[in-house]
């Protein structure tokens, strides 16, 4: 007989076989079982054996997927710990309400989502009454990411509960009379009830995993015990195709964040139909989930389909599930039992005898309604095996029915995400199937009633009985802020002073005083330095042995620089995240630190640093959720301008994050020139997040590579470096009639300025005052503040004319960024105005070849000048067409 393991070629025909003859023994009983009773059989007895070996302690690849059923048996469920009468009661009143908030919403046009709460509400409630921890126990509690889209259910248990009112759910969505509710998840809007943002799909899951990765930060630097706090993250199947989604699955497997959960709201619907239409979502997630290192929990069936398991004796249940499309099942859903007969039992004639054994309602109530995560006995058994496995983190994969109690209008619907109401007979119609104490009477006046059982009601005692044991309320927001003490001033001190003679860049200016920072004794441990990857390229190599790079294993090997001073040290308490190259997985890092005020009563200090062309461009999406969780912290943007990093090219030269982030209200935006305007900016930063009058901003903050002399910090200037600009260097007129302007620069250009100065004085006789703008943004911010303090009759003139009020001549601005950049102000400077900057794609080239093909060299700053008197008639026209000559432009 031929040796069949040597039929296909695979890895292991690399392996030595030391006993062929046993090997081909194993292989011809395979085929024996095979050929008697079939290849199902024959893959039964595979995975029995697998499973097994598993058990056993043998170490064996896992099987990616397993078969379309529950993982956890109905035999092997534990005791359900609760009164499941009572809170199928507390489900069908917050079903209600979360539908009536939305219809009666729906008068005004606001809309807002009904069905993916219908289908989830058994996934909120189980982990409501039994498993997520409050604020007011011991610790932080849990951490609940809820998917935005189920957010009227939630308010609507807040409502019952007597935490929110009739009044505020019919302010729904209408928040601006100053008492509404936010659409989703939003903590800046509803700052103490909920804790993350989610709605932005993909963002939810990263987050939470990088959050419970944080928590086990906190724990391993010894800042907060976090052992009993627990990560649930709510998604939607259709969500996990985002790939922020996924992103991440890898890092919380290989840290064995076994604090984590994710559960999945599987009904296979996306927002405009199935998830997997030809395809089953369940298995393609679980593969997923297994392959990158997961514990997999599938919650698929509910028990009437148990009797259906007990009667399928070969098999032929189990095999048409895995056969049936999501689609298909989603139409089963909506068919009547006749179809279901005929498409789906009658696949094959072992189904069709099974089938004969199945009433008409049985088949219906295993294909309408019954799914795992509409049972509160299966959810349970499911979240309770996640918290006992221990080493990896857990995916929960509950299947349900969008729509679910909604009535056959909603159920399974492709355009059911679309639907925002229910008629008055929908109503009563599921005020019946829910049995819920609804008088005809209530709909008098046309409108859908709230219910509410009475707040002594039995099931509001219940509710509220059950959160007190678990810590109280949840989810909510707690802030126990404590300001942090002011660090010493030695650290800021080292910059005021300026370099002398040696050259730095800004970005070593600002890992310099961080890292000084991080040595001061109230305040040091609190700062989390945050890196994509090329932190060398930052200088940041001076913190690996002196703070440590975080790694829950600590450092299992011998670095290859060990004998260097500057070596790669990880530990189980370092200091440092460095986090691989992902941007996303960084900034999630930040939002988890950002804030640690709330989530842990933990202020801690971010500072995260990245090529500034990859930071707002790239993740500018959760620069909103950072603003929104109310995060506070320093991102630096790197190797800034347009021309600084020109050897990268295109995609390295970013002229436009401060444009981008300008229109984010929580980011204070600088761009400094020099070592001491960081220092005085991070210290102000340091005060406003951090001090007493704690503000919930955060800052962005643009440093570059390119080394140049350091100047002490002049007398007087640090409110202008805060407030955005000051003269930092006036002119010295050649002649008491002298033309006279204003050159103002910021970031890298204020040396473009000073050296057009200089040429300007030299060569034509002309005075200039060269102003230092550490910030357009500020500077605009005012301005808009001044504008709208006019409206209220106040009078408030901006900061930026105050300061250029007076000033002689016009008034011409240059940046590293686009002209769109400084022109932000424009309108609030009483003299002429004229921009130059770095608009159009970057490109490859010397820095100087750079600036001369963008216009913004100290030459073409002169030329740009010139002209602008030349328009106002204080110069000859030909004096510009002089300097283009003199300038080889």
């Amino acid at each position: 007989m031929t040796d069949p393991v040597a039929k296909l070629p695979s890895e292991l025909d690399q392996l030595p076989d030391r006993d062929p003859e046993e090997t081909a023994e194993w292989a011809a009983s395979l085929d024996a079982v095979t050929k008697a009773a079939g290849p199902h059989r024959a893959a039964y007895l595979m995975r029995r054996s697998l499973q097994h070996a598993e058990g056993a302690g043998i170490a064996l690849p896992k099987l990616l997927e397993t078969d379309y059923v529950n993982t956890i048996p109905t035999a092997a469920e534990p005791a359900f710990d609760g009164d499941l009468e009572m809170e199928s009661k507390i489900t069908a009143w917050n079903r209600w309400n979360a539908a009536a908030m939305v219809t009666r919403g729906a008068r005004y046009g606001v809309g807002g989502h009904i069905a993916t709460f219908a289908s989830a509400a058994w996934l909120y409630e189980t982990g409501f009454n039994h498993f997520f921890r409050g604020k007011e126990g011991d610790g932080s509690g849990d951490q609940l990411y809820i998917q935005g889209h189920a957010s009227p259910g939630i308010y609507a248990r807040a409502f019952l509960d007597g935490r929110l009112s009739e009044q505020q759910l019919d302010n729904f969505r209408q928040e601006s009379g100053g008492d509404g509710l936010p659409s989703y998840p939003h903590p800046r809007r509803l700052p103490w009830l909920w804790e993350f943002p989610t709605v932005s799909m993909g963002l939810g899951p990263l987050s939470a995993i990088y959050q419970a990765r944080f928590n086990r930060y906190l724990t391993n630097r010894n800042i907060k015990d976090t052992s009993n706090s627990h990560v649930w993250a709510f998604l939607g199947d259709g969500e996990m195709d985002e790939p922020e989604s996924t992103a991440a699955l890898a890092l919380a497997a290989r840290e064995q964040l076994d604090n984590l959960t994710f559960v999945i709201n599987c009904n296979l619907q996306r927002l405009d139909g199935p998830v997997r239409a030809n395809f089953r979502v369940v298995q393609e997630l679980e593969g997923a989930f297994r392959g990158a290192g997961w514990n997999v929990v599938k919650t698929l069936w509910g028990s009437a389909w148990d009797e259906l398991f007990q009667l399928d004796t070969t098999g032929a249940l189990i095999r048409r599930l895995r056969q049936v499309p999501d689609a298909q099942f989603q139409t089963y859903a909506t068919r009547d039992v006749a179809y279901i007969r005929e498409h789906f039992f009658g696949a094959e004639p072992a189904l069709a005898e099974l089938a004969k054994l199945l009433s008409d309602a049985k088949i219906a109530e295993c294909f309408y309604s019954s799914r795992g995560g509409h049972e509160a006995r299966k959810v349970y058994a499911a979240y309770r095996a996640a918290l006992e496995h221990k080493g990896a983190p857990t995916v929960i994969l509950a299947q349900t029915v969008k729509g679910y109690t909604l009535g056959k209008g909603f159920e399974s619907k492709n355009a059911n995400h679309q639907m925002k109401k229910l008629s008055i007979d929908e109503f009563k119609s599921m005020r019946e199937l829910l049995g819920l104490p609804i008088p005809d009477s209530a709909f008098e006046d046309g409108l859908v009633p709230y219910g509410h059982p009475g707040a002594d009601s039995p099931e509001v005692r219940y509710l509220q009985e059950r959160r007190a044991a678990l810590g109280g309320p949840a989810p909510a927001r707690r802030v126990h802020a404590v300001a942090l003490p002011e660090p010493e001033e030695r650290a800021f001190k080292a910059l005021y002073k300026g370099s002398g003679k040696q050259e730095m860049a800004t970005t070593m200016a600002f890992v310099r005083l961080v890292k000084d920072l991080m040595r001061d004794k109230e305040t040091g441990r609190r700062w989390v330095p945050i890196v994509p990857d090329e932190a060398r390229t930052f200088g940041m190599e001076s913190l690996f042995p002196s703070a440590g790079i975080y790694s829950p294993l600590g450092q299992t090997y011998e670095p290859v620089d060990r004998d260097q001073l500057m070596y790669y040290k990880e530990a189980k308490d370092g200091q440092i995240l460095n986090e691989g190259i992902t941007e996303a997985g960084a900034m999630a890092d930040f939002i988890a630190a950002a804030s640690s005020y709330a989530t842990h009563g933990e202020t801690m200090i971010p500072f995260y640093i990245f090529y500034s062309m990859f930071g707002w461009q790239r993740t500018g999406d959760q620069m909103w959720q950072l603003a929104d969780q109310l995060g506070k912290g320093f991102i630096v943007g790197a190797t800034a301008g347009r021309t600084t990093l020109t050897g990268e090219g295109l995609q390295h030269a970013d002229g436009h994050s401060h444009l981008i982030a300008s229109t984010n209200p929580a980011s204070l935006n600088y761009d400094p020139a020099f070592a001491y305007e960081i220092a005085v900016i991070v210290k102000d930063g340091l005060r406003r997040m951090y001090g007493p009058e704690a503000e919930d901003v955060f800052y962005y903050l643009t440093v570059y590579n390119e080394p140049k002399q350091q100047p002490a910090m002049p007398e007087g200037v640090e409110e202008g470096i805060v407030k955005g600009l000051y003269r930092f260097k006036e002119g010295t007129p050649t002649t008491a009639d002298a033309p006279r302007l204003q050159l103002i620069g910021s970031g890298t250009a204020i040396h473009w300025a000073l050296e057009a100065q200089e040429l300007l004085a030299a060569d034509w006789g002309v005075t200039a005052d060269v102003w230092s703008a550490t910030s357009w943004g500020e500077l605009r911010r005012d301005a808009l503040e001044s504008d709208e303090a006019l409206l209220r009759g106040e009078e408030r003139v901006p900061y930026v004319t105050q300061a250029l009020s007076g000033a002689p001549g016009p008034v011409l601005a240059v940046s590293d960024w686009m002209r769109a950049v400084p022109d932000q102000i424009s309108q609030w400077v009483e003299q002429d105005w004229s921009s130059l900057g770095t608009d159009g794609f970057g490109l490859s080239d010397t820095r100087a070849g750079a600036r001369r093909h963008f216009g913004v060299d100290p030459q073409s700053v002169t030329v740009a000048a010139l002209a602008q008197l030349a328009r106002r008639g204080e110069i000859p026209a030909s004096k510009v067409k002089e300097a283009r000559e003199k300038y080889g432009m």
